[in-house]
This record gives C-alpha cells, structure tokens and sequence, in this order.
C-alpha cells in the first residue's frame, strides 16, 4: 500500500528544486521537480520523496488532524 500525504513547506533551497518540509516537527529535503509555483507556506502532497500536487490548506489541515486522530486510537 502507498499513502501520499500533505506537508508544508517551510523553505525553498536549491533554486526551487527542492524544499524542506514539515510533518508533525519532522523536516525533510523533498524533491519540487513534478511542480512549479511552489511557495513557503504551501501544502503539498508528498509521495516517496517527490511533491506530487499542491493542496488547499484547509483540506490539508483537515487530513493531518484525521491521521493525529488516527494514531491516538491506535497509541
């Protein structure tokens, strides 16, 4: 099984190749090369390393707090 998830972006390096992200505290250099017109602040969904689509914020919001959810039942 695969799983894509949302991330925000919190800086841009490397000339907009790649940025780093974060989840949940976790950072993470990821690849921007499927994308342009990504910005600081911006919720991606992140498959295997690569920044698949831009996604809403609230709509990303919404699914980070379902996962949380998700791992309390199970912690």
């Amino acid at each position: 099984m695969c799983l894509a998830i949302p991330v925000k972006v919190v800086s841009i390096v490397d000339g907009g190749d790649t940025a780093i992200v974060d989840l949940g505290g976790v950072q993470k250099e990821i690849s921007l090369a499927l994308l342009d017109d990504v910005a600081v602040g911006d919720y991606v969904i992140l498959h295997v390393g690569y920044a698949l689509s831009k996604v809403d914020p609230d709509e990303a919001e919404k699914t980070l707090a379902l996962f949380a959810e998700m791992n309390a039942v199970v912690a």
